[in-house]
């Protein structure tokens, strides 16, 4: 087992706790290594042999490099993944308080698992927006508070006997985060019954004393609620990987480290991160917007590549769509494929769907597989069970717009979607040599 690749691994898993974060994280892995960045408002100078990221709204990232040769119908090679994660987002205006609690009015981003949130040490991280002078150019700010300062308790059993049997949690009232609780509040509020009490703002006002800011010059913000579990290994051998938001960090962590560290002497590779697809994908940030062809044309135009070569180039391109996938739970047999059934441990998964739901087709999938075999990596096929149904994927959304080979892939996972998810230790490192592979041939 490669110990100081875990460990890294684990340190960007850690440290990934919004979509924001995340970028943050992988700057700056490709500044270490020496890349450039670039703006998408502004004229690009791309050079051979260059290296090379973009930011998008903060929580995006393009991240590319050029070979050293270049010449008409460059070899393009993509793999996609997204930095955002199911969980809870805090409302504007959060703050609730009962009987002394403070508590944070809250809603669900994406399909998570609720009851996987509960009895959790829970943290805060994201941006906020201040006033400036430039109105159009508010100042953003990132924030974590790195400590749990949130908690959402379960129901004592003798209080709720039918727990066992199965209990729907509503996202309005029975999700809704402690942050503390205030005695002398509560002791003046029972003093003095009849009189109108003021509303607190204990969570804007934490919020302004991190920044170092007055709370009134807080405009808005987008912060994201995170599981502070620590990643760890899990199983007599250390089989798998117990941790939060591996959908989808694995993928992420292994793209970025293959467009650094592999070099070839002629073509593009690109590493990109979307945002929202958690949510649908069709945001200025995610997979479904027009971000990637007017990068791409960018690139092309910069290395003096005319339109009309750039777009024939797309035919012969190649997109990995790296997203986590279902892996097979050996409690709930019946759940899956009677033929395919995808095991941690065992390798990448190639994900397969007649209704392209996932984006693969006979000739695409055979490509993977002779990658797959030339590195080393283990592989495996996924279906899912007739008749039931998967997560969609930002490859057939990417596909729509890029009309190349674009495969659908992933390590496979138990318990996606929860606040802590589980995967196979040997499939990190098998959908590595996989990215290896990719970025060099």
């Amino acid at each position: 087992m490669d110990q100081k690749y875990f460990e890294r691994f684990f340190q960007y898993l850690k440290r990934g706790t919004s979509p924001f974060h995340v970028v943050i994280e992988s700057v700056e892995m490709l500044e270490q290594a020496g890349f450039q960045p670039l703006e998408l408002k502004q004229a690009w100078s791309v050079e051979p042999g260059g290296k090379y990221y973009m930011v998008h709204h903060g929580s995006a990232l393009i991240a590319f490099t050029v070979g050293k040769k270049v010449y008409y119908r460059q070899p393009l090679r993509i793999a996609a993944s997204h930095g955002d994660f199911p969980g809870l987002r805090i409302k504007t205006h959060p703050e609730m308080t009962e009987e002394g609690y403070q508590k944070l009015n809250v809603e669900m981003y994406g399909g998570a698992i609720r009851n996987t949130w509960l009895d959790r040490p829970l943290s805060v991280s994201g941006r906020v927006a201040l006033r400036s002078k430039d109105v159009l150019k508010p100042e953003i700010r990132y924030v974590d508070y790195q400590r749990p300062v949130l908690t959402i308790p379960n129901l004592a059993v003798h209080i709720n006997r039918e727990i066992n049997k199965g209990i729907e949690l509503d996202l309005q009232t029975d999700m809704l985060p402690i942050f503390g609780i205030d005695l002398k509040e509560n002791e003046e509020q029972h003093k003095n019954q009849d009189c109108e009490k003021k509303k607190s703002e204990f969570f804007m006002e934490s919020l302004a004393q991190l920044l170092q800011v007055e709370k009134e010059d807080i405009l808005d913000f987008e912060l994201s609620i995170y599981n502070m579990d620590e990643p760890m290994f899990v199983g007599y051998g250390k089989e798998f990987i117990s941790a939060p938001r591996l959908d989808n960090l694995t993928s992420s962590y292994a793209i970025l480290q293959s467009v650094i560290s592999q070099e070839r002497l002629k073509g593009i590779n690109m590493a990109v991160i979307f945002d929202h697809e958690e949510v649908g994908s069709s945001t200025k940030q995610g997979a479904g917007s027009v971000l990637l062809p007017m990068v791409l044309e960018k690139i092309y135009d910069s290395l003096g590549i005319s339109r009309t070569v750039f777009l024939e180039s797309l035919s012969e391109a190649l997109l990995l769509s790296v997203d986590v996938a279902h892996g097979f739970h050996p409690n709930y047999g019946g759940k899956y494929d009677v033929t395919n059934k995808p095991v941690l441990g065992k390798g990448v998964c190639i994900k397969e769907a007649c209704s392209q739901s996932y984006a693969t087709d006979c000739e695409a999938i055979a490509i993977v597989q002779q990658m797959c075999e030339k590195g080393g990596a283990a592989y495996q096929k996924s279906v899912n069970r007739s008749g039931g149904g998967g997560g969609s994927t930002l490859g057939a959304i990417a596909g729509a717009l890029i009309p190349t080979n674009i495969i659908d892939l992933g390590v496979p996972l138990l318990a996606m979607h929860s606040a802590r998810e589980l995967m196979g230790s040997a499939d990190q490192l098998a959908v590595q040599k996989l990215m290896d592979v990719f970025f060099s041939i």
